[in-house]
This record gives C-alpha cells, sequence and structure tokens, in this order.
C-alpha cells in the first residue's frame, strides 16, 4: 500500500560527522533540508562509542529548526550497530530531536526488522547499495517502519565493479528500481553523493539527471554543494509560471462546461493539473522550510 510522502523538502541532505562537535554546531546554520548525523563511515572504529553519547546529547540539546534530522547508524554486522540503534532509541524517548535512523547496506528486510526489534516505534530509512538491496527494492520499501531510501551509489560502484562515468549508465538499473519501490510505497528517495565536491558543473549536471529521473533531493558531502542542489530540485519560475497557467485554463475550461484546455499549444488534462499542483504545493513547503529552518545559534 502507498504511504504518502511528507511535505517536509528534501532537496540537500548534507552528511555530518558525529564525532565532530564544531561541525554538529556549525551544521545548525547551514541551508539545507535534511541532515545525515553519520556513526558510520565518517567516524573512526576508536571514535565510535564517544561519538554515539555526543550525538545524543547534541540532538536532545540543540535546535536544528524545521531540518529533518536522520541519524545513520553502524550495520549490525558490526560491534557498534545494535548499540547505536539502542542509544538512539532511548534519546528518541528522552526528547532527543531525530526523525528517523539511516540503516547502511540494506539487502532484505530483515535487515530492517533487526533494528525495529531493538528500536521500537522508530521510523526508519535504508541506504540502497547492494546488489541484492536493488533486487529486494519493492520488499524492502514495502517494509511498515520505512519513510525514505537514500542511494549508496559509492558502495554499489563498487559491488557492480562499475567505472565512473559521467552520464551513469552502469547505475541506471538499480537508480530505476529504487525509484520504482519508493515511488510505489509513497516513500522519499535521494540520490547519492557526488564526490568532487569542488567540480560544481559535474555536480549540477548530475543534481539535474537526478532530479529529471524522479529523485527528491541529493545527499552531499560537502558545503559547499547545498546551493546547487537546492536550486537544481526547487521548481524554476518558468515551471511554476506553467503550472499556475495550466490549472487556471483547466478551471476555466471546467466552469464553462468542459471542452479541452490548451496552454503553450498543448492539451492539458486532469494529470497535468495534478503535477501542477504539485509543484506549487512543493515550492510551498520549500518556501516554509526556509522560514524555520534556520535556528538561533545559541
Amino acid at each position: 500500500m502507498s504511504r504518502s510522502q511528507p511535505a517536509q523538502p528534501c532537496r540537500s541532505v548534507l552528511y555530518i560527522p558525529a564525532s565532530r562537535e564544531r561541525a554538529l554546531e556549525k551544521a545548525r546554520d547551514l541551508a539545507c533540508d535534511a541532515i545525515i548525523f553519520d556513526l558510520e563511515d565518517a567516524v573512526a572504529p576508536e571514535e565510535k562509542p564517544a561519538a554515539r553519547a555526543l550525538l545524543a546529547r547534541v540532538l536532545a540539546e540543540a535546535d536544528y529548526g524545521t531540518r529533518l534530522k536522520l541519524v545513520r547508524i553502524n550495520g549490525f554486522d558490526t560491534e557498534w550497530g545494535r548499540e547505536d540503534a539502542a542509544a538512539m532509541a532511548r534519546a528518541i524517548a528522552a526528547g532527543a530531536k531525530i526523525d528517523a535512523l539511516l540503516i547502511p547496506k540494506v539487502s532484505a528486510p530483515s535487515d530492517l526488522d533487526a533494528v525495529s526489534a531493538v528500536a521500537p516505534e522508530v521510523s526508519l530509512w535504508a541506504m540502497m547499495e547492494t546488489c541484492a538491496g536493488m533486487l529486494n527494492a519493492a520488499a524492502i520499501a514495502a517494509h511498515p517502519a520505512l519513510r525514505g531510501m537514500v542511494m549508496g551509489t559509492n558502495d554499489l560502484a563498487k559491488e557492480l565493479g562499475s567505472r565512473f562515468r559521467p552520464d551513469r549508465l552502469p547505475m541506471q538499473a538499480g537508480l530505476g528500481l529504487c525509484l520504482l519501490a519508493a515511488r510505489a510505497y509513497g516513500l522519499i528517495i535521494v540520490d547519492g553523493v557526488y564526490n568532487a565536491f569542488k567540480d560544481a558543473a559535474g555536480l549540477r549536471a548530475e543534481c539535474e539527471q537526478g532530479r529529471d529521473m524522479g529523485f527528491d533531493g541529493k545527499t552531499l558531502i560537502h558545503p559547499a554543494q547545498l546551493d546547487i542542489a537546492n536550486a537544481a530540485f526547487a521548481p524554476s519560475e518558468a515551471e511554476l509560471d506553467l503550472a499556475r497557467r495550466q490549472i487556471a485554463a483547466f478551471d476555466e475550461v471546467m466552469a464553462s462546461g468542459g471542452g479541452v484546455a490548451v496552454v503553450d499549444g498543448r492539451i492539458v488534462e486532469n494529470l497535468h493539473i495534478v503535477t501542477a499542483r504539485a509543484l506549487l504545493e512543493k515550492d510551498a513547503a520549500i518556501r516554509t522550510a526556509a522560514i524555520g529552518a534556520l535556528a538561533p545559534a545559541g
């Protein structure tokens, strides 16, 4: 059964190392729609217990505004994963502001079941980064605790043995399967990272490709990437103008007793109006989130 997507924008989803207190503090003033507080890849093994405790404290005390707040825990095949999930569940119960746990390398629904057993009633997101995960995307998306998916394109490329291509041809099958699954079950889905954070043109091209495919936004590894992602995944003024004109033309035809609405030489049907209204709603959600995103510093 499809689940409705929340209005929360996810154009820019920034990874922040959970072990770096200064980075956690600075993230409160960044123009990102969502933050992934990372206990996994961004934290050295010897720092993981301390990072877990630091993050639980920070998310209980700090105000990150209306941003979506995700915590990426370690996998349950490591010595840290279960305690990560348990500690974050305790933190949430005590009032920490955490929207969901992000589970790495989800290959089957059983991976989510294992986390839910340790952290019941906590919403989950899935890192989609294994070949098995691509093939099981629909079953994973159907999990009742799941609210979103994040593409892990670096790990997927490693499993595939593929080479980097600007058109991401080796990724297309996996990206498409996950997009289909997410849309079938009303989940948010965000694209993988672009590693060359100083390559603005390359990032813009990949953001535009992901947007055109249907992703809600992109995961980012550096604040310098925020503006490009936010612009790429937001409706343009031209798109908004067309949406308003389509709605007006369609409403006028319906009020006059039917017929066919035409805008810019193209027929406008009800399905176009559904898309147009969704675009306007997305723009309104982005504007509303922007007002509440930047929390007071201090």
